[in-house]
């Protein structure tokens, strides 16, 4: 039976909430419906900032010590704004929508001990939408051993079986952390976080030029790389480490670049997130032939340039160039992943995430 799923979204980036919405069985996409976005303002990036800071000390994943409640409550406004602007702009009623897949805003990810922590309040919100809500999608996953990420690889899969292309077909995901699905066939996915992917390079536009990030990668464009820090960098032992592997938004926040012009360190960070996923090429078990690039990265136009430059001679593209919607890409995998959960399928495999066996997950909070 299918469904009608809206997905919602907010990633590593910080920033906004992304809203889509698919019609799915949780095994293919029929069709897919329009999408929104709700960017946070500047004191909603400022608190989720604080958060991500004081979320370093937690310890119980439903622990919601001081800046972090007021931080959960800004998260589910914020959706539920999302929601009301988007089905308002779309003439769309709570009655027309079957399931809303929530992500939340990841704060702290720390598989190795079994804890990842996303904040917004599911109850809450499906009170005040209307509408029934899936959430906590990672906690199933990790609790059984799992890395809890990457959890879009199942949605690019179905994504890439329209496409009629020789594989291996790789896609990428460039948000705050990069990762990629490998696909080679009905039968071989795999998936990892890769490294970094506009978290350090945002982070510092905001700190050395006040801006949020490095528009079209224009900023980078101007640039000389320091390869001699990207190489040094890269010896560190995520680089190395097969998939499955995942990462939390500031695992690389101690990597700083000191005595770089700003444009130089913006190249420098750009070039770093391409390099390390063209790392992860002699990790797979064949070159991939295709590369195709979502996220907010793929509008860095700086960043595509460096990825094409590191990984010939495979072809890279944009998931734009496909028909792909790439901004909504993570948030139509919700609503799939949603629409999954209600039918019990896997969200997660021991390939994508290195969980012992195929695992649903999800949590159902009912208006």
């Amino acid at each position: 039976m299918m469904l009608t799923a809206l997905g919602l979204m907010s990633g590593t980036s910080l920033d906004g909430v992304d809203v889509a919405l698919i019609e799915t069985d949780g095994r293919q996409v029929r069709a897919f419906g329009p999408s929104s976005y709700r960017p946070y303002t500047d004191g909603e990036r400022s608190l989720l900032r604080q958060a991500l800071t004081e979320a370093v000390h937690l310890s119980q994943r439903d622990a919601r010590p001081g800046i972090l409640r007021q931080a959960e409550h800004a998260v589910t406004i914020a959706h539920a704004e999302a929601v009301a602007s988007f089905t308002a702009q779309n003439r769309i009623t709570a009655e027309d929508i079957d399931i809303v897949g929530f992500h939340g805003q990841t704060v702290l990810h720390r598989p190795e001990r079994r804890l990842t922590v996303q904040i917004g309040d599911g109850a809450a919100l499906a009170k005040a939408i209307h509408i029934p809500v899936m959430h906590d999608f990672r906690a199933a996953d990790v609790e059984a051993g799992g890395q809890g990420a990457p959890f879009v690889p199942v949605y690019h899969r179905a994504l890439t079986q329209s496409l009629e292309r020789e594989g291996p077909i790789v896609v990428v995901n460039i948000g705050g952390v990069s990762n990629i699905t490998y696909i080679d066939g009905k039968d071989t996915l795999i998936a990892c976080d890769t490294g970094p992917g506009n978290a350090l390079l945002d982070d510092f536009m905001f700190r050395e030029m006040h801006l949020p990030f490095d528009a079209e990668g224009r900023f980078a464009a101007q640039g000389r790389v320091n390869e001699a820090w990207i190489q040094q960098a890269l010896r560190l032992p995520f680089f190395a480490a097969p998939p499955p592997k995942s990462l939390d938004r500031n695992d690389f926040a101690r990597l700083r670049l000191a005595g770089l012009p700003p444009a130089d360190g913006a190249a420098t960070l750009t070039a770093f997130t391409a390099a390390a996923i063209a790392r992860i090429v002699p990790l797979l078990p064949k070159p991939p032939r295709s590369w195709i690039v979502a996220g907010g990265g793929a509008r860095n136009l700086t960043m595509l340039r460096m990825l094409r430059e590191r990984l010939q001679p495979a072809t890279v593209e944009a998931a734009e160039v496909l028909g792909w919607a790439s901004d909504a890409i993570e948030a139509q995998a919700f609503g799939y992943l949603a629409a999954r959960g209600l039918k019990g399928l896997p969200l997660s495999y021991p390939t994508t995430t290195g969980v012992p066996i195929p695992m649903t997950g999800g949590i159902v909070a009912r208006p």
